[in-house]
């Protein structure tokens, strides 16, 4: 399969700070890829890099199939860019930015535009500067549908948008997946959204480490378990224990591994713990398991 965004060997930093370092991943044309993270990871530095607004210190990305750094205007037209923040030219109106719009994009759909911001209830002469922050993302998203793109690329989407809101704007985006041929690189601190709209996640540590798989596959191999420890020796990460959880009401690890496979391990590498039972795990539980909660 074909990829819509290709990192190869990534590396970037600011002074002596490295952000990522041999940081590589493929986001598959076709499909909808949540990256996940915590605060400080650098997601949003990555987009900058991705659409060239920032010049990695190695390694390469590729989007839509030309190097980050030197994206065509024909290539850039078929991007839909959300940044963090939700910009845009607070002196328009609502009509007037997309009359502003419409010229640079050959593919550009009017009608998917005001169909969801005319659920605003505002008139089409209605200052943008005058609209409230979860408004304001209703028209950058609605501009974002018009331009019809192969690609879009969404940094926290949620951002100011009230449940409602952000529901619909999730029902509009799986209508306009439906379509076809659309490729989406998500990121979202409402983790929860994800769980029905994603094909696979990547999970971006500090430093850059990264796993990728098909979200049905983490959901089915993550694995959080209570544990007690006879002594004052808790278990720690180690590569098969992938978190250990000491601040909730009870003690958990989390794993990949298969139970047999964990009792196994814990037996030779930590025999003073006694593994409980499988705890459930909602989408935002696993995130938290595998990031961590600081």
């Amino acid at each position: 399969m074909n990829a819509a965004i290709r990192v190869e060997h990534l590396a970037h930093r600011y002074g002596r700070r490295f952000i990522y370092q041999d940081l590589s991943f493929a986001v598959p044309e076709g499909k909808v890829v949540a990256l996940l993270g915590k605060n400080g990871v650098g997601k949003t530095t990555l987009i900058r890099l991705l659409m060239g607004f920032l010049r990695p210190s190695a390694g390469q990305c590729r989007v839509l199939g030309e190097p980050s750094h030197a994206l065509s205007p024909a290539t850039r037209a078929r991007i839909g860019l959300l940044f963090e923040g939700h910009l845009a030219y607070d002196f328009m109106s609502i009509a007037q930015i997309e009359r502003f719009y419409r010229p640079f994009y050959r593919r550009w759909r009017r009608e998917l535009y005001y169909d969801l911001v005319d659920r605003l209830g505002l008139s089409h002469d209605h200052k943008i500067g005058n609209m409230s922050c979860g408004q304001r993302s209703q028209v950058v998203l609605g501009l974002i549908f018009a331009q019809d793109p192969d690609l879009m690329i969404l940094d926290d989407y949620s951002m100011g948008l009230d449940a409602g809101y952000r529901r619909l704007f999730l029902d509009y985006l799986r209508r306009f997946l439906d379509e076809g041929g659309k490729t989406v690189f998500v990121t979202s601190h409402v983790v929860q959204d994800m769980e029905a709209l994603v094909d696979e996640v990547i999970f971006l540590q500090r430093g850059g480490a990264v796993k990728q798989l098909p979200l049905v596959e983490f959901r089915r191999q993550f694995r959080c378990f209570g544990f007690r420890v006879d002594g004052n020796a808790p278990p720690q990460a180690d590569g098969l224990i992938e978190n250990v959880d000491l601040h909730g009401r009870a003690p958990c690890l989390y794993t990949f591994a298969e139970p047999a496979q964990l009792a196994a391990h814990l037996e030779t590498h930590w025999p003073q713990v006694r593994l409980g039972d499988e705890q459930p795990l909602t989408l935002e539980d696993a995130f938290i398991g595998l990031t961590g909660k600081y």
